[in-house]
C-alpha cells in the first residue's frame, strides 16, 4: 500500500550510505497514479453501494416527533422500490459518483503523502522500511482529515437529493437538480452553507480513514504472515478490504449520522441560522436514545464490506498493473 519514499544504498567499498531522493518527475508520476486509481476504484464502489447508501440516508433522516415512516432497512427498501423502482434506488448518483471520486483519490493520495512527510521530517523511521501500524494509523487519519473538507459539499447535495421522494411536495414535481439545490443553498447561507456538516463528517472522516487503512493494513500483514509470503493476493486485498470497510462505517456512526440529519434539513430563509452538531446529537439522542444514533449502521456495515473489498481490490490491482 505505502510508497517508498527513497530507497538506501551501499557502495562495496565505502561506509557512505547514499540515499537516493526520487526525481520530480518520479513523485508527480505517483501522484497522477494515485488520483487516478482511486477514482476509478472508488466509482465502481459507489455504483454497487449506491442503493444501499440511499437506504442508510433516508432512514437517518425520519423525524424524531413523528411516527417511523420505515420500520428497519428492509421495509425502507420495499417501499423505495414501490415508490420510484431501481432507477428510484439511484435517484442523486451523479454527485457521488463524483464524490467517490473525489474522496478515493483524495484519500489515497493523501495517505501516502503523509507516509512520506513522516518519513521526511523524522529520523525515527527508515525509509527502506515500511512503517508501523501506528504511524500508517496516523497517516490514515490525517488523510481523512484533509479529504473531509473535499467531500463535505459534494455529501451535502447528495444527502438532499436522497430523501427528495420522501417530501410530498415533489410527488407530482420535478425535484430540483444538484445545480438548482447548489444555487439555493448558496443564496440561503453564502458559500459556507456548502459545508454544512463539516464536523460530523470531519470526525467520521478522520477516525475512520485511520480505521480503513489501518484495518486494511493490518489484515493483509497478518494474511501475509499466515501464507508465509511477501505479497497479498487478490483475495488478501478483498478480505482485508472488507475488514476495512466495516471498521471504517462501525467506528464513528454516530457522527455520520448527526451529519445526515443537518444535510437534509430543509433549506430555509436568507439570514438564517443553522443548528450546530452539537445540538442535533443532543436532539436526536434525547429523543431515540443511542439507538437512534446508530440507526442504519447494520445495512451500512452490511454494503460496507463488499464495497471497500472492491475499492482495494481495483486499486491494488490498477497499481500492479502500471507499476
Amino acid at each position: 500500500m505505502s510508497h517508498e519514499l527513497s530507497s538506501v544504498s551501499k557502495e562495496s567499498n565505502s561506509s557512505v550510505t547514499v540515499v537516493s531522493m526520487p526525481s520530480p518527475e518520479t513523485g508527480v508520476n505517483t501522484a497522477l497514479k494515485d488520483i487516478a486509481f482511486g477514482s476509478m476504484a472508488g466509482m465502481v464502489g459507489k455504483i454497487f453501494e449506491f442503493p444501499f447508501d440511499t437506504v442508510k440516508v433516508r432512514l437517518q433522516s425520519q423525524p424524531e416527533m413523528q411516527p417511523l415512516r420505515y420500520h428497519g432497512p428492509l421495509d425502507c427498501l420495499k417501499q423505495s422500490l414501490r415508490q420510484g423502482g431501481i432507477r428510484g434506488m439511484y435517484h442523486g448518483i451523479s454527485p457521488p459518483l463524483v464524490g467517490a471520486a473525489a474522496e478515493n483519490s483524495s484519500l489515497f493520495f493523501s495517505y501516502n503523502v503523509a507516509q512520506n512527510l513522516l518519513r521526511q521530517s523524522t529520523t525515527i523511521y527508515s525509509s527502506s522500511e515500511s512503517l508501523p501500524l501506528n504511524a500508517l494509523i496516523f497517516c490514515g487519519a490525517a488523510s481523512g482529515a484533509f479529504t473531509s473538507l473535499i467531500l463535505t459539499p459534494i455529501e451535502l447535495i447528495k444527502c438532499k437529493m436522497q430523501v427528495q421522494t420522501m417530501n410530498p411536495e415533489f410527488l407530482n414535481l420535478k425535484p430540483p437538480g444538484p445545480l438548482a439545490l447548489i444555487r439555493d443553498i448558496h443564496r440561503t447561507y453564502g458559500l459556507r452553507g456548502l459545508w454544512h456538516g463539516q464536523m460530523g463528517t470531519f470526525l467520521r472522516e478522520t477516525g475512520g480513514s485511520a480505521a480503513w487503512f489501518g484495518s486494511y493494513e493490518y489484515v493483509s500483514g497478518a494474511l501475509q504472515r499466515w501464507r508465509g509470503t511477501s505479497s497479498s493476493s487478490a483475495s488478501d486485498h478483498m478480505l482485508a478490504g472488507a475488514a476495512a470497510g466495516v471498521s471504517y462505517n462501525f467506528i464513528l456512526f454516530p457522527a455520520d449520522s448527526v451529519k445526515s440529519r443537518i444535510q437534509t434539513s430543509a433549506i430555509g430563509v436568507p439570514g438564517e441560522g443553522t443548528p450546530s452538531f452539537y445540538a442535533v446529537g443532543r436532539k436526536m439522542y434525547m429523543a431515540g436514545g443511542i439507538r437512534a444514533l446508530y440507526r442504519g449502521c447494520g445495512i451500512t456495515c452490511l454494503r460496507s464490506a463488499p464495497s471497500s473489498a472492491l475499492i482495494f481490490l481495483c486499486y491494488e490491482t490498477m497499481r500492479k498493473w502500471f507499476q
